[in-house]
């Protein structure tokens, strides 16, 4: 009989395991001698946009035994230099490569996934590239710079069958998860209003004055600006989030909080089909509605959970958390609940509090992550009708089924962001 296995790659065999539920610790039977997992048991991996953030994540990977990170690629020398130094230290060698171009990287046949923290311009571009050449992908926030991307994103990420997982780690965190729960669970009562830590405004579309280019090996400046409009070098661009065309805008900072809100509200694959300039009682950045009554307020402010915050209010209670504060709720009585209603989310979900590891696993099994594409997509959706509202000084209504806006050519022109040639989505 034909061995069933027979013409299959160590990565094939790793994912045949679609039909089994990957572990949420890895088994120490496959554990080698330094901790590590056998060679057929590991994910190899690479790491793309290996910044500050980027460097954070290689390490959180660097820390599971069934991760073997091989390569990183980062436009700017230093940032390439770092990341090796880490992941060569790590493994007690000097075998990670390190590239300029991370298209260079995921032409390698030998990695199951990449890690990817570059700026905002190339998080949808760098993951859609990434799963077309057969790559899972963990992805930072916000995970697209237009209406557009996300929905190309979603798209690719179904059609490739590949696992995709956006970076918004508080969906994995227990303070945040309980307080989430309190309200998918009833123990509020009927929800009727989530609030959102989310910035307002945009970042300024101005130019900055030409300073010498520096040598592509120190920076390939062409790769750092990618899809956005091109404009000489300045060193003050690497600071890219406060430059309009090289970030999703104010209300990215949404794409931390919208996506609890959304999870709360079991509307992760909907969103709000109302949106309203700021409300002046709660000085809200954004007023948003669901076709079921909810009422979402994003904004910065007293009457906000502070860092990254949210509060749910429903008929019999309220709950907040923020990264700041430890979770507060009335009634006092929920606190008695905390451990068992955790409990019992885990078991149901079936994943473990832990957003690389949920990654990790699903790679192996083939599951859905817990930030998919599509959730993803449809919080950040938020986030840019937001940035829209506010360069339109208007209200908008927005049809998530068709994800078009209501009566409204202009805003629907502005779905999309241009590229510059040759990236498009």
């Amino acid at each position: 009989m034909k061995n069933k296995h027979m013409g299959m790659t160590r990565r094939d065999l790793l994912k045949s395991a679609a039909a089994l539920a990957a572990p949420s610790i890895v088994p120490a039977s496959v554990l080698g001698r330094e901790g590590r997992a056998a060679p057929s048991e590991r994910i190899v991996m690479g790491g793309i946009g290996i910044g500050q953030r980027g460097i954070h994540n290689l390490r959180v990977s660097l820390r599971w035994g069934d991760v073997q990170v091989v390569a990183v690629s980062d436009p700017r020398q230093e940032n390439r230099e770092q990341a090796k130094e880490a992941v060569d230290k790590q493994y007690g060698n000097k075998d990670c490569q390190a590239h300029i171009d991370f298209r260079e990287m995921l032409a390698r046949d030998d990695m199951d996934a990449v890690m990817i923290a570059t700026g905002d311009r190339w998080h949808a571009i760098a993951s859609i590239l990434a799963m077309k050449a057969g790559k899972d992908v963990y992805c930072e926030k916000p995970g697209s710079m237009s209406i557009a991307e996300g929905r190309a994103l979603a798209d690719v990420e179904r059609r490739y069958g590949r696992v995709y997982q956006a970076g918004t780690q508080r969906r994995s965190h227990e303070p945040f998860v309980f307080v989430i729960q309190l309200a998918r669970t009833g123990r509020l009562g009927k929800v009727h209003t989530l609030g959102a830590y989310a910035s307002a405004g945009l970042p300024l579309h101005r130019l900055l004055p030409p300073e010498p280019e520096p040598p592509r090996d120190a920076l390939d400046w062409d790769l750092f600006l990618g899809p956005a409009p091109w404009r000489p070098y300045n060193r003050g661009y690497l600071n890219w989030g406060g430059h309009y065309d090289l970030s999703a805008g104010g209300a990215g900072t949404g794409s931390h909080t919208f996506d609890m809100c959304q999870f709360a509200n079991d509307s992760e694959h909907t969103g709000p089909v109302e949106y309203g300039l700021p409300d002046r009682e709660t000085g809200g950045a954004l007023v948003a509605r669901y076709a079921n009554g909810v009422k979402m307020v994003g904004g910065i402010g007293r009457s906000f959970p502070v860092s990254f915050g949210i509060r749910i209010e429903g008929s019999e209670g309220w709950a907040e958390c923020s990264d700041d504060q430890a979770p507060t709720f009335h009634p006092k009585s929920l606190g008695g609940e905390r451990e068992r209603i955790i409990r019992d989310f885990e078991t149901q979900s079936g994943r473990p509090l832990d957003h690389w590891r949920n990654f990790l696993d699903c790679v192996k099994s083939r599951r859905p992550a817990a930030a998919h594409a599509e959730e993803a997509h449809r919080a950040l959706t938020i986030c840019h009708i937001a940035n829209i509202c506010v360069q339109l000084r208007r209200s908008l209504k927005w049809d998530p089924v068709k994800e078009e806006f209501v009566g409204d050519e202009e805003a629907n022109r502005m779905r999309s962001r241009p590229m510059r040639a040759p990236w498009q989505v």
